[in-house]
């Protein structure tokens, strides 16, 4: 009876076979563990394509897009105000002419960068003029975009947390360095030049000469390669474009050779043969960053490059191999039938009793009549499937590494072009892989060896650059080795020599570092560093020569080493350098010393490496950071860089990463100028997305997005992306919060509006702040205030906690020196003839508020510029006639930045405390008055408190009474003893709405008589009808049985939001309705 052993799913994989490992670093050492892939694993797939597929059900759901009405960002169109002035591209703006008014982006971020980029305020050379310049460096590079592309919003995040340091370190007197750059992109770049070419001249690649083509790249590359340039002026980064570096060009080539050849004679580069992740495509090795990975459920249809139809994927396929000499066979599965043959083993547990008398047997292969040896390996589960396990070492990752310890020969079934190779036979060869699966399982049927096929959920691995389905070939590559440099990256994070922020990420470091394979850089490519190694031939040798190589700066080199190595003359060499070009990530791990001018030693390398910071998306820590860290350390002795700080992915709102093949990246320069709904889904339209990821893209735009983006500015932009946690988790991009940073700078024009009219008596320059002292209770206050945000900002930018600097600055510039302190002295200032003013100490309290109110603003401008550069710098410049002469000079970029040690005689710590309790006055009266219904109603006020208490709020009698909105405050206190001759002797009437303050302190609101109080409860009441049913239909949402389900965490958050407001207004609605009742 034929032993037939049915296997779904057999052995950890050794490093998956289902789901194609997503590596191109792949080691040749027998030691080497593979990647197992267990139940669990499976699991994680599973679940993170359950995930996608609920955030995709929830964005097309009819629940859920009601959710999103009501969510999606509201907005109205504003006035779009002009810079007409005739300015030459890098004169300095003329700020003299007359201040709109409003805030207007277009009229702002004018003019401004030419001039700060004609002055060359950003290259350190600028260092020394500046005044307060310190003896410091900090240096640091962009992480250089693709030329190829255009900025997205994780690019956008970059450029502003880097700019906002660059800015803070230049304005501390820093010597500061920021190089830009672009990188090649050698596959990207390739693939868009091949395309255009054959929609312009109809012809392909191999249609061209190798230098022939070159040449169509650099001229596209002049033509189109300045686009991201473009982008990051627009964005504001002030980065010294005197040293902009491309990674193609000679100085930066040269040292891409240098470190080749400096790597090959320390024997870290070598060539050897090994498993790639391939595309058929494009012909050509890629890199695990351009691998993406597609989750499937079970059997898809999926359209793949170079075929008609739709292929088959996500299913398993089950066969058996009759095993020689007995009657018995083992049944196999896989989900890459065609790979079978290229088989050269079964592979088993020894412990499994199941094989115990198959060890060391055969089976025959149906098609090739090989016999397989059935081998023994710890590393197959025998609790999964039936524990037999095919073995194809030329096409599978872990097949590989059990050849290599089992000796078993490596068969290439499928070539570089996607199709089947001589090896399998007459009948199959020159036939394309995904045709050859389905005549393979055909065959098995007809052999009646075929068992099976079901759905199977999987991960398969998707060529970024071409969609094509990434193959796992054997090819003969350059690799590096990394274990002893991975070793040295690890141990100078625990030394302490190199910081990683956040710190978590360290553990994450080391663990990876720890278990890292070697990295082939080999990519079959023309556009690129062509690789410096050069095979050999000796014209003297007879019959066929083994592959020999040498490598060298140039060929010369070259042949001078293969003269040397082989004992022949020059002329008796034949050489042929390698076609293939390097990896463009090898290239990139040099940037932060080849950017300088190494290996020559240029003063800039002498004076400015190694850097003082490296900062990138989390994503690039291994891709980039860890392999320049290896690199640098290597090839200068030094570590490129002191720090690393990493921030977070930025995720659209409903959670997904933000990527072209979602089609969910908004392009910064749509958020800064504004965009249309019809343009976005244009956009979506002209990528190569699949079918329903552009119905999802189109309809989660249509409901996020129904107005379009408004136009929101570049501050606006970077201050909402470095008010998020960069040191935390990913981060989920909400636009009303851009939304708002725009109207903060509206906000900021109109303070800087009152500020100027406040400052319209002043003909000459303000006192200095050193020389400023506050007057009264409330110039104490802010001044404080302002002392303790310095203080705040200087801490949180020292640890590099942005969000924190940001909520300071936004705190203090809205809700204490708009809300309360222009409030309170507003009277003061701009009521000229009232008698306050008229009076000698009016007119001294009235001088001392505008000095005070001019350096909080002119701090406050300073403290945020290097988040908003262009509306502080626009501000800042008009404030000039009332600085001195000297001051009054140059750009705000290079003015020293508010530091606490300035402010210190302006610091009054128990002024902040006892205005705690003011606030909280100030907040329970409003409250008061909003339940009455009062507008312009101003209402006696008697406050009854503690005598503690009643000092304090005598000290800020006037702001009290002036933000409360009352025509009278009357202060009484029932403590016996010793009182106060501003109090009131007498308590307040009855008839009064009462507020509780706290324990100790009541406000009582005397009820105008003139008020009606009848139609206050007739707005209330009809006011709780319109609300009631609206918090009925989110309780029937949230209480739905698929909520939970359906419906993204953050779309949750939000409702559970949007009902808990609700809650607290009907609340608020029946408390005043009480409180009327009372005063009928």
């Amino acid at each position: 009876m034929p032993l037939r052993m049915w296997r779904a799913r057999s052995f950890q994989r050794l490093a998956r076979r289902e789901v194609i490992r997503l590596c191109s670093s792949i080691s040749h050492k027998p030691s080497t563990l593979p990647n197992i892939k267990t139940k669990s694993h499976q699991r994680l797939h599973a679940e993170k394509h359950k995930r996608k597929k609920q955030r995709e059900n929830a964005i097309l759901s009819t629940q859920h897009n009601n959710a999103h009405e009501e969510l999606a960002i509201k907005w109205s169109e504003k006035e779009r105000i002009l810079y007409t002035a005739q300015t030459p591209p890098g004169s300095k703006k003329d700020t003299t002419l007359p201040f709109p008014s409003s805030y207007s982006p277009d009229y702002v971020e004018s003019s401004w960068y030419q001039w700060w980029e004609k002055e060359g305020f950003f290259r350190p050379e600028q260092h020394e003029k500046v005044s307060h310049a310190v003896d410091q460096n900090f240096v640091l590079c962009i992480p250089p975009p693709n030329v190829t592309g255009t900025l997205h919003l994780g690019h956008a995040m970059t450029v502003a947390i880097e700019d906002a340091v660059v800015r803070w370190r230049r304005m501390q007197g820093h010597r500061v360095l920021w190089v830009p750059g672009c990188d090649h992109a050698g596959i990207a770049t390739q693939t868009v030049v091949e395309r255009m070419l054959l929609q312009q001249t109809g012809k392909h690649r191999q249609d061209f000469t190798r230098e022939e083509f070159l040449q169509e790249v650099w001229k596209w590359k002049h033509e189109k390669g300045e686009e991201i340039y473009h982008q990051l002026r627009k964005l504001g980064a002030s980065l010294d474009w005197s040293r902009a570096c491309f990674t193609m060009e000679k100085g930066f080539s040269q040292a891409v050779t240098e470190a080749f050849v400096r790597l090959c004679d320390a024997d870290l580069i070598y060539r050897s043969e090994g498993l790639v992740n391939w595309s058929c495509a494009l012909e050509s090795a890629i890199s695990d960053i351009e691998v993406d990975s597609k989750e499937l459920s079970g059997q898809t249809m999926l359209s793949v490059p170079g075929y008609q139809h739709k292929v088959e994927f996500g299913t398993m396929v089950t066969f058996a191999y009759p095993i020689e000499g007995c009657d018995g066979e083992v049944a196999v599965s896989t989900t890459r039938p065609e790979t079978m043959l290229g088989d050269v083993a079964i592979a088993v547990h020894p412990s499994d009793p199941r094989y115990q008398a198959f060890h060391g047997k055969h089976c025959r292969h149906p098609f090739t009549d090989r016999l397989l040896p059935i081998v023994t390996d710890t590393m197959v589960d025998m609790e999964l499937g039936t524990g037999a396990v095919k073995v194809t070492p030329a096409h599978d990752h872990s097949d590989f590494l059990l050849s290599q310890r089992h000796a078993l020969p490596r068969l290439t079934v499928i070539g570089g072009d996607g199709k089947m190779t001589p090896l399998c036979g007459q009948w199959m060869e020159g036939v394309k892989r995904f045709d050859a699966r389905q005549l393979v399982v055909d065959a098995l049927v007809e052999k009646k060896l075929f068992r099976g096929k079901k759905g199977h959920a999987m991960a398969l691995p998707i060529c970024s650059r071409s969609g094509d389905v990434i193959e796992p070939l054997l090819k003969k590559q350059w690799f590096v080795r990394c274990k002893e440099m991975a070793k040295k990256a690890t141990q100078a994070v625990e030394a302490g020599q190199l910081e990683i922020i956040p710190h978590f990420y360290t553990k994450t470091w080391k663990n990876w570092l720890s278990n890292i394979s070697d990295w082939c850089i080999s990519r079959q490519l023309w556009w690129g560093h062509q690789i410096p190694a050069y095979r050999v031939k000796l014209l003297s040798a007879t019959g066929q020569q083994e592959e020999e190589w040498v490598w060298g700066r140039n060929e010369e080199e070259a042949r001078k080493r293969a003269a040397v190595k082989y004992g022949v003359k020059s002329e008796d060499i034949s050489l042929t350098q390698d076609p293939d070009v390097l990896d463009t990530w090898f290239s990139s791990g040099l940037f932060p010393f080849a950017m300088l001018g190494w290996p020559r030693q240029t003063s800039d390398l002498q004076r400015f490496y190694p850097l003082s910071l490296l900062e990138t998306g989390s994503d690039l820590i291994f891709f980039w950071v860890a392999r320049m860290v290896m690199l640098g350390t290597e090839l200068t002795g030094q570590l490129p860089f002191q720090q690393v700080l990493l921030h977070p992915l930025v995720r659209d709102k409903h959670g997904r990463k933000m990527t072209k093949s979602l089609g969910n990246v908004i392009d910064p320069l749509d958020v800064i100028h504004g965009v249309s709904l019809e343009r976005l889904q244009q956009k979506v339209m002209e990528g190569n997305l699949d079918p329903r990821e552009k119905v999802v893209a189109m309809e989660a735009q249509t409901k996020d997005f129904p107005q379009g983006i408004p136009q929101c500015g570049t501050d606006a932009l970077r201050f909402a992306l470095c008010s998020y946690k960069i040191q935390g988790e990913d981060i989920s991009l909400s636009f009303s919060q851009i939304l708002n940073c725009r109207h903060f700078c509206n906000k900021m024009w109109q303070t800087l509006r009152f500020t100027l009219r406040a400052l319209d008596g002043n003909t000459g320059p303000v006192g200095m702040l050193k020389e400023t002292a506050p007057l009264t209770s409330m110039d104490r206050w802010i001044c404080s205030r302002l002392y303790s945000t310095v203080a705040q900002c200087q801490k949180a930018f020292e640890e590099y906690d942005l969000h924190t600097v940001t909520a300071a600055l936004y705190s203090f510039w809205v809700h204490n020196l708009c809300d309360v302190y222009m409030e309170s002295v507003k009277p003061l200032l701009l009521e000229h003839g009232g008698e306050a003013a008229v009076t000698q100490d009016g007119s001294r309290a009235r001088l001392a508020a505008s000095v005070i109110l001019y350096h909080c603003v002119s701090t406050s401008l300073a403290l945020l510029s290097p988040f908003m550069p262009f509306i502080t710098e626009e501000l800042w410049q008009r404030l000039q006639p009332f600085r001195d002469e000297a001051a009054a000079q140059g750009s705000l970029c290079l003015q020293p930045y508010p530091h606490s040690s300035q402010l210190e005689h302006w610091y009054f710590p128990e002024v902040e405390r006892d205005f705690l309790l003011v606030k909280e006055v100030i907040r329970v009266a409003r409250s008061l008055r909003a339940q009455c219904g009062m507008t312009k109603e101003k209402p006696d006020m008697w406050i009854v408190c503690s005598l503690s208490q009643a000092q304090v709020l005598l000290h800020f009698e006037s702001a009290v009474w002036t933000l409360s909105r009352v025509s009278r405050m009357n202060i009484f206190c029932p403590e016996e003893g010793e009182s106060l001759s501003s109090l009131s002797s007498s308590p307040p009437p009855k008839d009064c709405l009462v507020g509780v303050v706290d324990h100790t302190c009541q406000l009582h609101l005397l009820v105008q008589s003139g008020m009606n109080i009848d139609k206050q409860v007739v707005q209330l009441t009809q006011r709780r009808r319109k609300l009631v049913p609206k918090l009925e239909e989110i309780l029937c949402k949230i209480q739905a049985p698929d909520y939970l389900t359906k419906v993204p965490a953050q779309v949750r958050q939000q409702m559970d939001s949007k009902m808990s407001a609700l809650e607290q207004e009907l609340k608020t609605i029946e408390d005043q309705l009480k409180v009327l009742q009372t005063c009928k």
